[in-house]
C-alpha cells in the first residue's frame, strides 16, 4: 500500500509539472491564428533572423566540436598540476549569466589593444554578425566539454593500448578506436550545442547589439519586437524556437542514450 501510494504521488507530481510546462508553451503557439503566424513567418525580418541564426549557430557549434574534442580528451585522459582549477574555469561559462560573459566579450574586442588590432585587421566583433558566432561559442563550449569529456572518460583507456600495441600511433589509435566510440556523445553534445546557440540572447546583445536586419538573431527578433508592441512577430520567432529546441531535445531523447559510447 505504501509502494502504491508513493509510485502515484511521484507520478502525479511529473505530471502536474508536464502540464504546466505545456501550457506555456502551449499559451505562445496558439496566441494567435494559423494566418497570421505563417504570415509572420515569411516576412522579411523574420526570415533574415532564421538564416542569421542558423548560419551562425552551425559555425559556432562546428567551433565547439572542433575545440571540445581535444580539450575533452586531454581532460579525460592526462592529470596535470593545476587542473581542478582549469576544470573550475572551463565550467565556469556554464554558472555564469550569458550577459557576463557577453559583456568579458565587449571589453575584450571592444577595449583592449588585442581588438584594436584585430579590429584593425578587418577582423570586427563588436555590433557584428562575427561577434554573434563568438558569443555563442563563449557561451556553449563549456557545455559541450562537459559532454565529451564525460564520454571519454566511459571508453576503456584499454582500447587505444591494443591498438598501439598493434602498430598505431597514439593519434591514429585515437582516431580508430576513441573516436567511434564516443560518436554518440559527440552528436549528443553538437545538438545540444546547436540548440541552445539558436537560443542565446544575453551575450549575443551584449556583443553583438540588437539592430534589425544586422544582428537579428531569433532571440533579437523576439525582444526587439517584443519592446516595439509587435507582439505578432515576437511569437512567431519564439514559436520557431520552440520548435528548434522541442525537435533537438526530442532526438537527444528518443536515440537511447546519445551520450553513451555503447
Amino acid at each position: 500500500m505504501q509502494r502504491a501510494w508513493f509510485k502515484y504521488a511521484t507520478l502525479f507530481t511529473i505530471l502536474l509539472l508536464t502540464l504546466f510546462i505545456f501550457l506555456l508553451i502551449f499559451e505562445i503557439v496558439t496566441h494567435t491564428d494559423s494566418a497570421s503566424l505563417f504570415k509572420n513567418f515569411i516576412s522579411p525580418e523574420i526570415q533574415f533572423a532564421i538564416r542569421l541564426s542558423l548560419m551562425t549557430s552551425i559555425a559556432s557549434t562546428f567551433m565547439c566540436i572542433i575545440i571540445a574534442i581535444p580539450a575533452s580528451y586531454a581532460l579525460a585522459r592526462y592529470q596535470f598540476r593545476g587542473k581542478a582549477i582549469v576544470n573550475t574555469l572551463l565550467d565556469l561559462p556554464m554558472a555564469l549569466p550569458p550577459i557576463v560573459a557577453g559583456l568579458g566579450l565587449l571589453l575584450i574586442f571592444g577595449t583592449t589593444t588585442a581588438g584594436t588590432y584585430l579590429a584593425d585587421m578587418g577582423l570586427k566583433f563588436v555590433f557584428t554578425p562575427m561577434g554573434i558566432v563568438v558569443a555563442q561559442f563563449a557561451v556553449n563550449i563549456s557545455l559541450m566539454l562537459r559532454i565529451v569529456r564525460s564520454t571519454f572518460e566511459s571508453i576503456n583507456p584499454r582500447y587505444e593500448h591494443v591498438a598501439q600495441t598493434l602498430g598505431c600511433t597514439p593519434f591514429q589509435a585515437f582516431m580508430r578506436t576513441t573516436l567511434p566510440l564516443s560518436k554518440n556523445g559527440v552528436i549528443a553534445g553538437s545538438v545540444i550545442t546547436w540548440s541552445r546557440a539558436m537560443g542565446e540572447f544575453g551575450a549575443v546583445l551584449m556583443l553583438a547589439g540588437a539592430t534589425r536586419m544586422r544582428t537579428e538573431t531569433l532571440p533579437i527578433a523576439l525582444y526587439l519586437n517584443i519592446s516595439s508592441g509587435e507582439l505578432d512577430l515576437a511569437i512567431a520567432s519564439a514559436t520557431i524556437l520552440i520548435c528548434i529546441s522541442g525537435v533537438a531535445l526530442y532526438l537527444f531523447e528518443v536515440k537511447g542514450g546519445l551520450a553513451r559510447p555503447y
